[in-house]
């Protein structure tokens, strides 16, 4: 029976395959030879107004109303006071091109297809904002894209379209930057088409963009903008009036920065190999005088400009009377790591990589000071958004609508979120990773190396410093969360290891003088089976 329903899951998707390709001609929705992603409207629904602003690797826990030591978010302590903080919000893959793809697909990596920053955007990917365009929305993107390379051309489903390629710059001249950026571009913007220089901090000049599309706009259609900021991508540049301003402050180093003894204990030999390579704190980004703190402090002035622009955007809907009934969303494209684990960046399954703040407000619907503990992620964005719009999710997405949690009504919901993560020859020190994540477990499953899976207790462990894998208290945990992640991938067809062509440069030094390679697990060693 289970192998019957899932035969008629994959041929569901595989028709809507078919379809997408025979329909997705075309870079603008509104364009020649565009496909028709018309669908029937949501009765309970009216279309609202929605503003989306994207963060670039913003971690869960660098907002004030969250608890930071020092960071002042007052715009977002803002959104949390008078909407709904998610704080259970996760990526699916910890990567910028491959989490923005589940973002606008609603699918997994496995799906989309894009697992990596540098390969070209598959065939036949449907974006969520095209089903919003067709209803009848005012569509603008206005900021980074980051999916198929360094291209920076109006994709399906927007009506208007600012733009960079790759990663883009914080200041058109460069200055600020510590490091040679892999995918940074001085080309400047894409607006409408037309090749624009960049004229100040890119923070700023995004926003600009935003408001004088929203100030413009004529008519009653309702809009969807998205504001996706560069920001606080690395190598982190604050704004001027920013730089230095948290010089003073010390980065509060976690609980597993510690390197070896305790804190290496039952850990896989990948993880404790990668504190000296480009993503850990013995060899940083390769560079042989890296200061974590002053890293991390500068992430933090950097993470003020976007605060202080999404009051801009308050502003203008305050003014114009559409803030109580205008939705808007704040989230982030991954976390990052500031030596949880002995790690720099991302693409973990750790906490500070998959776990992301989001925040959505509108008064007229969202109850102030909601905390909604449900496990929700990058992949729901999509259906969430369709259902405030009055549109029904697509078939073909893995994600779902929280929407109805969002304004406080309880609805079944999911009891993990699958995590995955594909090995890049590029950055080979993080080998591929399943996982699942519940309110309570984690479960992290390698794939293709020999080395210890982990087990994290959230719940009573929540900085992961103790991997209970080897524990036989926990021996049907494991078991039970092995066989929900295999689950997870059936009903999502995730079953296959999606293998794309290498390119771009690859980062593989290690330090000679730092951290040498870690031994096998104990557990690992004996005289017979």
């Amino acid at each position: 029976m289970v192998r019957r329903m899932f035969s008629v899951i994959r041929l569901t998707r595989h028709l809507t395959v078919l379809a997408t390709v025979a329909g997705s001609l075309g870079f603008l929705a509104q364009g020649l030879g565009a496909a028709n992603r018309s669908v029937p409207k949501v009765d309970r629904e009216v279309p609202r107004n929605i503003i989306f602003v994207l963060a670039d690797d913003h971690r869960f826990d660098a907002m004030g109303f969250s608890g930071h030591p020092f960071l002042e978010t007052p715009n977002l302590d803002r959104m949390a006071k008078g909407g709904a903080w998610f704080p259970n919000a996760f990526v699916t893959t910890s990567l910028c091109s491959p989490s923005r793809a589940s973002i606008m697909t609603g699918q997994y990596a496995h799906n989309h297809n894009v697992v990596d920053n540098y390969n070209p955007l598959p065939k036949g990917l449907i974006f969520f904002p095209e089903y919003m365009q067709e209803a009848g929305y005012d569509t603008a993107f206005v900021g980074k894209w980051h999916m198929g390379g360094n291209i920076d051309h109006a994709q399906p489903g927007y009506n208007h379209w600012v733009s960079f390629k790759g990663q883009g710059t914080y200041w058109p001249d460069g200055r600020g930057t510590s490091r040679k950026v892999p995918q940074n571009s001085y080309d400047g913007l894409n607006v409408n088409g037309k090749r624009v220089p960049q004229k100040g901090y890119i923070t700023d000049e995004l926003t600009d963009y935003a408001l004088d599309w929203l100030r413009s706009r004529k008519g009653d259609k309702p809009f969807f903008l998205t504001l996706s900021h560069k920001a606080v991508h690395a190598d982190f540049v604050p704004a001027d009036r920013h730089k230095g301003q948290y010089k003073n402050k010390k980065l509060p180093l976690p609980k597993t920065f510690v390197k070896g003894g305790k804190n290496f204990l039952n850990k896989p030999r990948w993880l404790q190999d990668q504190r000296n390579s480009r993503h850990g704190v013995d060899f940083a980004y390769n560079l042989p005088d890296f200061d974590l703190n002053a890293y991390y402090t500068r992430y933090c002035e950097t993470l003020l400009a976007i605060d202080e622009n999404l009051g801009r955007l308050f502003k203008l809907l305050k003014e114009r009377g559409l803030l109580k009934s205008t939705l808007v969303v704040y989230m982030g494209d991954n976390g990052f790591q500031f030596g949880e684990q002995g790690l720099i960046d991302k693409r973990t399954a750790y906490e500070a990589s998959m776990r992301i703040p989001f925040l959505m407000h509108c008064p007229d619907v969202i109850q102030a000071g909601s905390v909604i503990k449900k496990v929700v992620a990058n992949i729901d964005v999509g259906p969430t958004l369709l259902e405030t719009a009055g549109l029904p999710t697509p078939k073909h997405m893995d994600g779902r609508s929280f929407w109805q949690l969002a304004k406080g009504n309880d609805i079944p919901w999911r009891d993990y979120v699958l995590y995955e993560y594909f090995w890049e020859r590029n950055y080979p020190h993080t080998p591929t990773t399943h996982a699942v994540r519940g309110e309570r477990f984690k479960y992290i499953r390698y794939h293709g190396l020999w080395d210890t899976d982990e087990l994290y207790d959230l719940l009573n462990d929540p900085d992961e410093t103790t991997n209970l894998i080897f524990e036989p208290v926990h021996k049907e945990t494991v078991a039970m969360l092995n066989k929900r992640l295999f689950e997870l991938l059936a009903e999502s067809e995730g079953e296959s290891l999606r293998l794309a062509p290498d390119r771009g440069p690859t980062f593989p030094k290690r330090h000679p003088q730092r951290s040498e390679a870690a031994d096998f697990p104990k557990q690992f060693y004996g005289t017979r089976e």
